[in-house]
């Protein structure tokens, strides 16, 4: 009887879910969809009780789960994947080094567009025939859903009312008159143009002659036609007419859109859609020519002997050396050789001016990825990439996740930044880390490029694991500035101060208007002041769920804490004794515009910092009025001080620096260091000697004067003594983890519980704390933090990190510690 009956079989699917589980779930796959699943496709399925969420393939295999039922995979969203085998080998290995869950990578991996969304709504159950049963306001509500397919939750509140809304669904899907169910929606929508062409009848001379003659009676639709061939010539019609012409060519011009309505209901033109690009087609016809000097070629010629022997190379130019022509060098002769190249920057703003430049040369191969794209416009460069469009791709720290499968190059320029790592929510990785992973996975080279390199990569470089290349020299004539140390304790004492700008920058700042050359003024510090202070009793304004200050917002008007983003109105009179005598403390870079406004009237000011870039394309028109000479004075945060070229800034102004090189943190040193070298690089880009004023307390201070004379070496030298002195990076790894509760004790507690743990195990060398957190309070939760520092030759990571986990599972799972929270923030910068 054998071979009567066959069996057909079962297939499940481990998917990973945008969830933070640390495991892949099992699905079973539909009959009709065993043909076209596959590895890393998306799929919609049920998690939990009515949740819909969109879902990534992992695994495909035919043991059904051993503790639980396999619900049905509910739809099959790709039948090519979306996500390659080399990125969900990624998604794993960030996700191990990380110790965070594959789903958390995933949710930040994957753009928003590319997630299905599930929004519940209210339908008419067809079988319902009891209105006995019903209210009044039933009866209407049923009333108005028979004249609607379906109800959003959001529509039925418009008709209902927020009162009484809960209730009467609640009742109503007691008496069965309705049904609830969810509609599963594709965020992604590809941008549609509407054209017009001709009929294919009129493509010939002749007709097209006849077309006109029989409209002359009718002038405005003549004129419609005529107004189309002079955008499709005659003479190129059977070639161009396919491609059409823009709709709103017509619609937004004097022609007549009846008459062009007519002209289609006759037959005589067609309108048709096509999907579309949200880049535009601004790209150059004929590509750029890059001419290096004999000191950048040198420079490319070491980079390339370098990568003969080793996959990681340091590039060491200070500011303004001409890093960029020599990216642009090599990009060109990986993308002759058929590979693709990823390109990495800290910040949006340097996307900016860097994009443009690069556009002028790669054109329609290059991709741009950040995170001020809309949604759409992110899941574009994705599916380009994938489908091949974008052999190159331009990006910040998320472009690390886009699916490239066959990379030559990748480029991560100014690597030493800290905006290369996610803070929260996880995973909190480092995609400078992340980026050299992926090239060595992919066979491809990594370039870091530096001014002031991170002392990780620098050591990596001194020792022999990276190769090193030097450039010391500027591009072109131009020179390095000249750096002084203003002394503020000195202006004090002559009263020479106006506000808080030294009569010496002031000085500077007068003379540089006077010529019609541009200044940058750099504070650290966003807000008009960082706190409100009462004069008569000290009161100052603090946060209500963190335990900091509130920062002084001018322009809105507001009290505003930048941890937890809680606002208040500026108050009258103290709350505390109801003084008038509010004074603010201190100063931001709102603060510093608003002087400058007064000082010089006649100056152009503008201010670039977080409050001021919120826009998509902020940045690009700060960054173009003062590239164009339209602003004089530039007053920014460290977001002005990234790579940024511009040909007439002569001057730099630095506030703070003795703040930034005494915060408590042992990187302190290392960026301020690199803060005040970078800032200062933006000072005679060109033929003129720029000129840099750091306002200081302390003109003796070690790390200025370090600063003041370029000193990469020297600072690096006595800063890694420190560091090994100490058991700091790069001699060890850094895990930082942060105990919260909204319970002081309570996250104490369990600090100390998880603290101890890991003292009798690692020992007290390796573990420091707890402590409280720098800032005690963050959203009304206690902060409590411990320090693991681990050396990468003498213990097993890997291991201490599955320690790690198993203890804060243990601490996470005890009834006397329920509610506590475990952050883990592996290499923590």
């Amino acid at each position: 009887m054998e071979g009567l009956f066959s069996v057909e079989t079962t297939y499940f699917a481990d998917v990973i879910l945008p969830v933070p589980i640390p495991r892949m779930f099992t699905y079973r796959v539909p009959r009709n969809f065993v043909d076209e699943i596959k590895i890393g496709a998306r799929v919609i399925v049920e998690f939990g009780k009515n949740r819909v969420v969109t879902a990534v393939v992992g695994r495909i295999h035919e043991t059904p789960p051993a503790k639980y039922q396999a619900k049905y995979i509910l739809e099959l969203l790709d039948t090519e994947p979306l996500i390659t085998k080399q990125q969900l080998w990624l998604f794993d290995w960030i996700a191990d080094y990380y110790m965070c869950c594959v789903g958390e990578v995933m949710n930040v991996a994957v753009p928003s567009g590319l997630k299905v969304t599930s929004q519940s709504r209210i339908q008419l159950n067809p079988d319902f025939d009891h209105p006995e049963l019903l209210e009044e306001n039933e009866i209407e509500f049923l009333e108005i859903l028979k004249n609607h397919a379906s109800l959003t939750y959001d529509d039925a509140l418009k008709f209902v009312g927020e009162t009484n809304i809960n209730t009467m669904i609640k009742s109503l899907i007691g008496k069965h008159a309705i049904i609830m169910y969810e509609e599963v929606k594709e965020k992604y929508k590809p941008k549609i143009a509407k054209k017009i062409r001709l009929k294919r009848v009129y493509e010939g001379s002749e007709e097209v002659a006849n077309l006109i003659d029989s409209l002359t009676k009718n002038v405005k639709q003549q004129t419609v036609v005529l107004e189309y061939l002079r955008q499709v010539p005659m003479h190129q019609l059977r070639e161009r007419n396919q491609f059409g012409v823009d709709k709103s060519f017509f619609t937004q011009g004097e022609t007549s859109d009846s008459s062009l309505n007519k002209l289609i209901e006759k037959g005589i033109l067609e309108q048709f859609e096509i999907v579309v690009s949200r880049f535009g087609d601004d790209m150059p016809t004929e590509p750029v020519k890059i001419e290096l000097t004999e000191a950048q070629q040198q420079a490319s010629n070491e980079i390339l002997s370098n990568f003969q022997e080793k996959d990681i190379v340091l590039l060491h130019g200070i500011t303004g050396s001409g890093k960029t022509e020599i990216y642009i060098d090599l990009i060109l002769q990986v993308l002759e050789g058929g590979s693709q190249v990823l390109f990495l920057l800290p910040e949006i703003a340097l996307t900016t001016q860097i994009v443009v430049r690069m556009k002028r040369v790669f054109g329609d191969k290059m991709g741009v990825y950040h995170s001020k794209f809309s949604d759409n416009e992110r899941v574009e460069v994705w599916k380009g990439v994938l489908e091949g469009r974008y052999q190159f791709v331009v990006g910040v720290r998320s472009a690390v996740f886009l699916p490239m499968d066959n990379l030559g190059l990748v480029i991560i320029d100014e690597e030493h930044e800290s905006s290369y790592k996610q803070y929260d929510p996880a995973p909190r990785y480092h995609a400078r880390d992340v980026g050299i992973m992926l090239g060595l996975k992919q066979g491809a080279k990594i370039l870091l490029g530096s001014a002031t390199p991170s002392l990780e990569s620098y050591y990596q470089a001194s020792t022999g694991k990276y190769g090193l290349v030097t450039l010391n020299q500027r591009y072109g004539n131009a020179q390095l500035p000249d750096i002084q140390l203003i002394d503020l304790k000195a202006e004090r004492k002559a009263k020479t101060m106006k506000n808080d700008f030294s009569g010496t920058l002031c000085q500077h700042i007068e003379q540089n208007l006077a010529i019609g050359e541009q200044t940058i003024i750099f504070q650290n510090r966003r807000g008009y002041s960082p706190y409100l202070n009462c004069q008569e009793c000290n009161w100052i304004g603090e946060c209500e769920q963190c335990a900091v200050s509130l920062t002084y917002h001018l322009d809105s008007k507001e009290l505003r804490c930048h941890y937890c983003g809680h606002k208040e109105e500026i108050p009258r009179a103290c709350p505390a004794c109801g003084s008038g005598k509010i004074r603010t403390v201190g100063f931001g870079t709102e603060k510093l515009e608003d002087d400058l406004r007064i000082m010089y009237p006649a100056a152009r000011v503008q201010r670039m910092d977080l409050d001021t870039t919120r826009t998509k394309n902020a940045y690009q028109t700060i960054l173009g009025e003062f590239e164009q000479g339209n602003t004089d004075i530039l007053v920014g945060t460290q977001m002005i001080s990234k790579g940024l070229d511009f040909d007439r800034v002569s001057l730099v102004g630095i506030f703070d620096a003795d703040r930034m090189i005494h915060f408590p943190d042992f990187r302190a040193a290392e960026r301020a260091f690199q803060m005040l070298t970078q800032v200062s690089g933006r000072a005679g880009r060109r033929e003129k000697k720029g000129l840099v004023l750091i306002q200081t307390n302390n003109t003796q201070q070690s790390l200025l004067h370090k600063v003041v004379a370029n000193d990469y070496m020297g600072y690096y030298n006595d800063e890694i003594k420190e560091r090994e002195g100490y058991f700091y990076p790069p001699f060890t790894r850094v895990i930082s983890i942060t105990v919260k509760h909204e319970e002081q004790d309570k996250a104490e507690k369990a600090a100390h519980w998880l603290a101890n743990k890991l003292l009798e195990k690692l020992g007290k060398a390796r573990v420091l704390g707890p402590e409280k957190g720098m800032v005690e309070r963050v959203r009304n939760k206690f902060l409590f933090d411990i320090l693991l520092k681990l050396e990468k030759d003498k213990i097993n990571i890997k291991s201490a990190k599955v320690f790690l986990q198993e203890q804060i599972d243990a601490v996470m799972t005890q009834r006397e510690f329920r509610g506590v929270y475990v952050v883990v923030d592996v290499d923590a910068v």
